[in-house]
């Protein structure tokens, strides 16, 4: 699984990439986090709004800070 989170390096994308990170501990799900901070790939994606979170190169989240507990239940979908 590879896992991007989109966004110019700001607190919330931190946050975003720490709370996947907890998710996938909880999980026990492997995977590859990718930072992906180039404006012109996040707009490749569609997104407009950061952060985002895009699992196995679809988006599931944009413009906003998934909680772990959010981001379990994407893993597991």
């Amino acid at each position: 699984m590879i896992i991007k989170i989109l966004g110019p390096g700001c607190k919330n994308c931190v946050t975003l990439k720490e709370n996947t990170e907890k998710a996938l501990e909880e999980t026990g799900i492997e995977a590859e986090i990718i930072k992906v901070e180039n404006v012109n790939d996040i707009v490749d994606y569609g997104v407009m709004r950061t952060p985002a979170l895009v699992i196995d190169e679809k988006v599931v989240s944009y413009g906003k800070v998934l909680k772990p507990a959010d981001i379990v239940k994407l893993l597991k979908e």
